[in-house]
Formats: structure tokens, sequence, C-alpha cells
């Protein structure tokens, strides 16, 4: 094979030079000279020769900077929180305090093992996400079309390209009339460019019109796409959620430092060893800030994404979820979506001299041999005799575009006479025929006859020589509404979800399903939304009105991408669903694109849900495991900021008034420990459904956080105070007490925080939750029931402490639950009384 045409896997030198000559070298050799050199035939490759071409070239991806598994997990150990860790365990080793230096060494090593785990866990389950919607291509192989995942493509592949397909490859284009390629994020270019046989059509590009055969000359990253991609880094996208747990962590930091600080100017001017100082110090200041927090965002997303796959919803995007918990409004395709997709022909209506079955055979020899869409499948399967398609031959099939909005074929019988037929929308097809009025009314009016039956109707006509053209008769469509769609979209009006119909429908089929289905009847017609629009933009007026609408018809993409701009323009969080190539700058520039079932190439990669299931429940069992998620994400905050309150705030008091370390380096590493356990089982966790959708309060969080991390001081230094003028217990034993009291009280304030309702109401906490805070709770009581590396108290101490902490929870949940009626109250008073 020519090297020249397709270089080996190893040779990337000079990717612009190099690349910029072998594109032009392609472009410029004939089909056939490509064909002789990649030693491969208009009939395509063998699976064999495939097999053999794969194992040299390697697969059709973009090659994946892969780190060492052991540089991964060593870098776990490298970075501010790792450096104070090691900071303390060298101080322990400097002053002989081998007992902390190895409990130490053990949180650096855990904290590294289990960030690399859940990492690496996290990792494989969006992997496996990622390989579910991997790109697929139509291949000939053997003599015969197959379909097959993209990144199985070599060189000398013979690929077919139709609308809405991304190109997988780069492929010289061999045979068909044209291909309409958009491929304006390779080269700049604003306006689709038109190939035809001879051309070149890059990969990534997406096919916009038009269907076309290509033979393969270039994969993955020797394409022209894979050496933009050398040179091009990815930015990613940082969710509002993702922030927002983000500037929690700084808060807590700069708390942390801030009382750490506070800490240390009081001990020096006691005179305190310093090198004890600091390690005290660096271990409590590690212990505070949340360090597990990356692992437990990471983990949460990750296994609520793989919950929403079973749902059949993809995440391509994990930050998505949060917008999705928040949506407020969908709006919804009306056919696959909120009806059955199955369209059936009804009794053509005839207006030439021609018989009904006639008419359905023009308009399914109209239809093109392959790859039909659904309306020509449902016009093919109407013909009462399927055999009658063999008796002609198609010389030329022209696609439906956006420009002619039509389909169009040339036809020869058995006895070689040739006719055209074309078939689509009755008013493009009537323009077309040109009717006389009386006809044309008679068209018209049976066409509202049919709109208010809530069925479409396809109009068909017939030309001896391709320039005149005879109008011979309407086909109406019916596609009925899902079984579930009225019940489904009372159940996303109860979750706070205002559902509104998207259709290129007119508005009469769109008012007559509205109404079957449960929806309003206001529905605006979409050609009234350029009418309302000064310079390019919408109205005030236009922009309530799309508030306001029910739904929308006879809408195009471009509309759609309007009204997501004119809904958050309003600030709703809106969610919008697609299929076709057009639809993905809207489903790019809503906050929760959704791809639904059968989604085309484009509309999946731009989208970030892509739907494996037809109907709208998927989307609403989505939103609810969505709003989970987000309840499950704001719990783990509130305990983590409550509890660095309490150790932090208690600790300085401590210290400040009995001139002692209430807790030891020791101890606060292995409360450090035992936290960990419970806190990787948020994920998992039972929470409460909002039924309204949710997004981020940080006031209200740091109300609730703060009101609990308060209540937490008091009670943990109440224990101090008893512990010391009634217990009679040494400094050592008051340490274990108080140790034993932060792990319990704790852990019991996760069930408090994990609920904005009392803690024993439903939803209970889940099984692995449960059984993780009380196995770790038994853990703590061992540790100084029978004093293993601390001092040993009483059991009966042990036993105080527990009911201790248990009474102090009610006054917790008390109050946690005054907070929030109060806040409720504030969110709901006018203006004027907050």
């Amino acid at each position: 094979m020519n090297d020249e045409v397709t270089p080996g896997p190893d040779d990337h030198k000079g990717v612009s030079r190099g690349g910029s000559a072998r594109r032009s070298r392609i472009q410029e050799a004939s089909v056939e000279a490509l064909l002789g050199e990649l030693k491969s035939s208009r009939q395509g490759l063998s699976t064999e020769e495939a097999r053999k071409r794969l194992e040299r070239y390697g697969a059709n991806a973009l090659r994946e900077e892969r780190v060492n598994p052991l540089l991964k997990f060593l870098g776990y150990f490298w970075g501010p929180i790792p450096w104070m860790i090691e900071t303390a365990a060298v101080l322990s080793a400097l002053i002989r305090h081998w007992a902390d230096l190895s409990i130490i060494v053990v949180l650096l090593v855990f904290n590294g093992v289990v960030g690399f785990w859940e990492e690496f866990q996290a990792g494989n389950a969006i992997e496996q996400l990622r390989k579910t919607l991997a790109l697929k291509a139509r291949v000939l192989r053997d003599g015969a079309w197959q379909e097959l995942d993209a990144r199985a493509l070599v060189p000398g592949d013979i690929v077919r390209l139709h609308l809405g397909m991304i190109v997988p490859a780069d492929v010289k284009l061999i045979e068909g009339d044209f291909l309409s390629v958009d491929q304006s994020a390779l080269t700049g270019e604003s306006l689709p460019v038109e190939k035809r046989s001879g051309d070149v059509a890059y990969s990534s590009s997406i096919a916009k019109q038009g269907a076309m055969l290509g033979l393969v000359v270039a994969t993955g990253m020797e394409t022209f796409f894979g050496e933009t991609a050398k040179l091009v880094g990815i930015a990613r996208h940082v969710s509002h959620f993702q922030k927002a747990v983000i500037t929690i962590g700084r808060y807590l930091i700069y708390l942390s430092l801030t009382l750490a600080a506070i800490l240390v100017v009081v001990e020096l001017s006691r005179r305190a060893p310093i090198f004890n100082l600091l390690e005290f110090v660096l271990i409590l200041t590690v212990a505070s800030i949340p360090v597990a927090m990356p692992a437990v965002l990471s983990v949460t997303m990750a296994v609520g994404a793989l919950v929403l796959s079973r749902m059949k919803a993809i995440v391509s995007r994990l930050e998505s979820i949060e917008e999705m918990a928040g949506m407020d409004v969908l709006c919804s395709d009306k056919t696959g979506t909120l009806t059955q997709n199955r369209l059936s022909v009804g009794e053509p209506v005839c207006f030439g001299d021609v018989s009904p079955g006639e008419l359905l055979l023009a308009g399914a020899l109209a239809s093109p041999p392959d790859d039909g869409d659904a309306i020509d499948l449902a016009v093919i399967k109407a013909l009462k005799d399927p055999g009658a398609l063999s008796r002609y031959r198609q010389q030329k099939f022209v696609p439906f575009d956006l420009v002619s909005k039509r389909s169009e074929a040339r036809v020869a019988d058995a006895r070689g006479h040739t006719f055209s037929v074309t078939k689509d929308a009755p008013p493009v097809i009537l323009s077309l025929a040109r009717p006389a009025p009386e006809l044309k009314r008679r068209v018209d009016a049976q066409i509202e006859t049919f709109a208010r039956q809530g069925d479409r109707t396809l109009g068909v006509a017939r030309s001896e020589d391709g320039a005149v053209w005879t109008f011979l008769g309407l086909l109406p469509l019916s596609d009925p509404p899902r079984v579930d769609a009225g019940e489904v979209i009372a159940q996303a009006q109860r979750h706070g979800v205002s559902v509104k119909m998207v259709t290129g429908d007119n508005v009469a089929i769109a008012r007559q399903i509205c109404s079957k289905i449960g929806l309003g009847t206001h529905i605006l017609p979409a050609d009234t939304l350029s009418r309302n629009s000064r310079d390019g933009e919408l109205t005030a007026e236009a922009i309530g009105s799309i508030e306001e609408a029910d739904g929308f018809a006879q809408v195009t993409p471009e509309h759609k991408f309007t009204i997501v701009k004119a809904l958050q323009h309003e600030r709703h969080i809106t969610g919008m669903t697609g299929d076709g190539v057009n639809d993905a700058p809207a489903l790019r520039q809503a906050e929760v694109g959704i791809a639904v079932s059968g989604a085309t190439d484009a509309a999946r990669a731009a989208a970030a849900v892509v739907l494996t299931e037809p109907g709208l429940g998927v989307i609403i069992r989505a939103i609810e495991e969505a709003r989970r998620i987000f309840e499950r994400m704001t719990s783990y905050a509130i305990y983590r900021i409550t509890e660095t309150i309490r150790i932090m705030i208690f600790v300085v008091l401590a210290v400040s008034v009995y001139r002692f370390f209430p807790i030891t380096a020791v101890l606060i590493i292995l409360l450090a420990l035992l936290n960990d356990f419970p806190i990787m089982t948020i994920a998992y966790d039972h929470t409460w459904l909002s039924p309204l959708p949710v997004r981020w309060d940080m006031r209200r969080v740091l109300s609730v956080a703060s009101v609990l991390g308060v209540i937490g001081v008091v009670e943990t230094f109440g224990l101090l105070v008893i512990a010391q003028h009634f217990f009679g217990l040494t400094n050592a034993e008051v340490q274990s007490l108080i140790f034993l009291n932060l792990a319990v009280a704790g852990h019991l304030t996760l069930f408090v925080a994990r609920t904005k309702r009392r803690f024993f109401q439903s939803p209970l906490p889940a099984p692995i939750l449960l059984v993780a805070v009380l196995s770790t709770q038994a853990v703590a009581a061992m540790i100084v029931g029978f004093g293993w590396f601390v001092a040993k108290i009483p059991w009966i101490d042990v036993g105080f402490v527990w009911a201790y902490a248990l009474a102090w929870i009610f006054i917790e949940d008390e109050m946690k639950v005054r907070v929030y009626r109060y806040l409720d109250r504030a969110d709901h008073a006018p203006v004027g009384a907050r």
C-alpha cells in the first residue's frame, strides 16, 4: 500500500506540513487511483483484510493520553493537603512520637488509596457510558452493508454517508449526487460546503443534506481532525454546583487556617513546645479541611450516572445532572416523545385520474431505496402489493433537503418508460404542480379536515418530463399519542416542570394532540417569532408570549434555538429535546439538551443526556434521580461545614479556657479515618425527593450548617466541662472521652443533615450508610474501651457518651427543623417584609 496516501501509525512527524501535503495529494488523486493505491474496490474490503488493516493502523479514534497508574497514585501524595500531612509525619519523627508517625502514615496512604480507587472506579463507569454512545458507520464489508462501530473503520473501507451523520473518517467521495457538510468546527467556514464525487469529506464534519458513498482514506490521528486534536486542548465546563462545592471547600480551608493561626498564637504566648504545637495544628487543619470532597463529588455523580443509564438515560456530561435537578421548563418534541412514532397511512384522497393504489405506489416510488425515514417506511408499508416496487427501477433519487423541501425520484418501469414522482408537504407539492384555484381550494379544505383529526398529510405529484407536474392526491398520516403521555405530563407538572410541546406540524394538529394528552391548547405558530423581533432580537412581548405558550407549531430547528434563548432570558432552566442534526445548536444552548431515542450522531454529540428508550417517562425518571443526587451533595456540604465548625472552634475554645489539648494528634487522625467510611456511602443514600426544581442556595446551606456547628460546639464543650469537674478523669482519659463524642456525635449529625424533615422520618438512611455509621462508631467505642492507641476509659463512661450524643441529636434536629421553617417563611415573605 502506498504510505503517501495513508501513513503508518508511527509516522507523526511534521503534523501541519506533512498533513497538508497528504491532504492535497488525496484531493487531487482520482478515485480509481486511490482505490488502486489502497488495494480496495467499490465492493469494499473483506472482514479478514479489514482485521489486518485494523492491526496495522489501529482503531479509528483519537489517541488518549493515558497516565501511568503508578504515577497517578503517587500524585495523591503531592499537593497542599498531602504536604501538610507529610510535614506532620516528619515532625513526629523528629520528636520521636513513633505511634503518631505510624498513624499519620496510615492516614496519608489511606487518603491516597481511597482517592485513587474512587477516581479509577468513576473513570471506568464513565468510560462504559461513552462506549454506549459510540458512533456507528454503515460499511460495505464482504459485499454487504453492515453497521459497525466507527472505531473499526480502516483505510480502504467503503462507507455510506447521509443526512444527520457525523463523518466517521476522512473519506474520498466516490458515488452519489452531492453531500452538503458542516465543517465549521474544523475550518471555521460559517456555511455548509457542498461536496461532490471526487471531493474529500473530513472526519467529524456533519452531513447536512444529501447522501453519498465514500472511500476511507485516513483514520484516527491521521485524519484532519486528529491532526488538529494534537494541537488543541479541550476546555471543560464547571457546573454551578461544582463551583458551589469548590466555594465551600475554600470557605472551610480559610476558616480552618484562621482558627489554626489563633491557636498557634495562643500557645506560643504560653511557650508551648514548637514541634509538638506545629504537629498538632497541622493534623487538626488536615482533619478539618475537606480532603474527601473531590472523591465524594466524583463518586456521587458517577453512581448517579450509572443509575440514570439503567433508566435508559445516558449522561454524556456528569455536571449536567445538577442542571437537570433545577430544570423547570421542558420543551418536548411531539413525534416519538409524546406520540407513538408509529405512522400509518389512512385512506388516500385522489384528485386526479388515479386510483388510491396508484397514488400510494407513486408515493412509495418517491421514497429512498434504503435508509428511509418513518414517513417513507409508512408509505411503503401501506402498499397492498409490496412486490409492486420490484417492477420499477429508480434511475435517480434526490432526498429531502431544506431548500427544495421534498424528495424526488426518476423511475423506469418494466417497459423502459421513465417518469418522475415527488412527495412531501402539500403546499410544496401544490406550488410545484400549480393547480387550478378550484383544485387548490379543494385540497386545502381536505388538509384542514385531516388536521382537525390530528392527521398530517403528504402531497404526491407525477411528471413525465420532470418539468410539468400533475398533483395526484393526499396521503393522510396519523401518529397517535403514547398511552402514558397524559399521566407522564401530569407527573411532570406535579414536579414543577412546565411541559411545552414543540412540533413541525401545523397549529391545528398541535392543538389536537395537546388536547388529547392534557396540555393546554395555547399554541404559538413559530413564524410569529420572526415577526416579533427587532434587529434579530426578540421583543419583550415575544419573550412573554413564548413563556406563556403551551406549545409551538411549524417549528424549524432555528426556532428551537430562539425558544431556548427566550426562556433562559426569563431565568428558566430549560430542557430541550431533539433528534436531528439541525437540532444540535438548540441542544447545546439548553442547560439540559436531550437527544431522544434514535437521534442522529450530531444530536447525541451536542446533548447532555441521551435517551435510549422513547417517551417522556424516561426524562421524568431522570429528573427525579437528578434531584436525589443533588440532595445527597447538599447533605454532604451541610455535614462537612458543621463538623469543621464543631472541631475547630471547640479545640481553640478548649485550649484557651483549660490550657490543654482536648484531643491528641493521633486521635484526630483516627477520627478522620473513621469519618471517611460513612462519607463515601452518601452516594448510595436514600434521599427526599423535592416536589419542585432545586437550585443551589448557599444562604440556606450555610445557615443550617452554622446552627448545627454551633450546637455541636456547645455539646462537645459541655461534655468537656462535665468530664473535668464531675468525672475525675485524667487529661488523657478526657481526650479519649472527647474523641468518642466527636466520632459518635459527628456521625449522628450526618443523620440530621441528610434530610429537611425529622431524622427518624422517611426517607430512612440506606442500609449501606447505616452499617457504615454503626460500624465506625463501634470501632471508636472499642478504641477507647480497650485502650487501643489511647488512654482506656470505663465502659460506663462509653455508655454515657452514647446517651449524651443521642440526647443532643434531638436538640440538633429540632433546631434544624426550626431553621428550615424560618428560611421557608423568609423566602415566601413579601420583599419589603424581608
